[in-house]
């Protein structure tokens, strides 16, 4: 499409609008089926980051889920006060913090995966199920496309069992 053929496209017809319009949806759907443990989509990801990384810095952990140094800041310390995570010096640069899971983060995500489960199915369920596969390889392919292009691109995650 030429560049200024968008303005005569509906709102319902541009990808920009229908990825957030989708967005969207699925943080209500996430909210919904984790309200109870009420943990937010960003969280979640972060929580799910430190399980998969082991012990994390912030920087780490700021480019292992796209989200800028200020914000990380914020939700380390939320998920700190609800003690899902704890924090301590790096034994490597005194000058930094590094955060880990506790037992109650621990315990918190194994009780919330059927429900995160759940809202990523209802997500796309009204793809056939032939086609959402593709769905996700498409989406795949767009963000590691583009990624270099947003404020806070994920960068690959260093490997498990070192601190930073």
């Amino acid at each position: 499409m030429p560049t200024s053929g968008w303005r005569h496209t509906s709102l319902e017809e541009r990808p920009g609008f229908l990825i957030r319009r989708l967005h969207q949806i699925h943080v209500a759907l996430f909210m919904e089926e984790c309200a109870p443990e009420g943990i937010t989509p960003v969280q979640y990801s972060i929580l799910t980051a430190i399980e998969q990384l082991g012990p994390s810095e912030q920087i780490a952990l700021s480019r292992a889920v796209g989200l800028d140094r200020a914000n990380i800041a914020d939700v380390l310390a939320r998920l700190t006060e609800r003690r899902l995570i704890q924090r301590r010096v790096s034994r490597i640069d005194k000058r930094k913090k590094v955060a880990e899971l506790t037992e109650i983060g621990r315990a918190t995500l194994a009780r919330l995966e059927t429900n995160v489960a759940r809202a990523h199915q209802r997500t796309i369920a009204a793809l056939p199920a032939s086609r959402r596969k593709e769905f996700i390889s498409a989406l795949l392919l767009l963000v590691e496309t583009n990624n270099g292009l947003s404020r806070t691109p994920v960068l690959e995650a260093r490997k498990p069992g070192s601190e930073e």
